[in-house]
């Protein structure tokens, strides 16, 4: 199994750091469009504040694929 990243709001990303996720924080859409569009390779599962999520509601479609071609697995904090 690859990496877990988070992304979204530095106030929420602390304690994933805590438990190996890659964190990513972006508090504003422009800010989580670039990280999204820059995740590292070997992440498979990326966790998402719902803020994130509003942000990129029309990228997830358009995941970047990780390097074996498998597309990423999303899922979205409670708020």
């Amino acid at each position: 199994m690859g990496r877990v990243a988070a992304l979204g709001e530095r106030s929420r990303m602390a304690g994933l750091a805590l438990a190996g996720a890659v964190v990513l924080p972006a508090d504003d859409p422009e800010a989580v469009r670039r990280a999204w569009r820059g995740l590292p390779d070997g992440v498979d599962l990326v966790i998402l504040t719902p803020a994130a999520a509003a942000a990129l509601h029309r990228d997830l479609d358009r995941d970047p694929a990780t390097a074996t071609g498998r597309r990423r697995l999303t899922t979205v904090m409670p708020p």
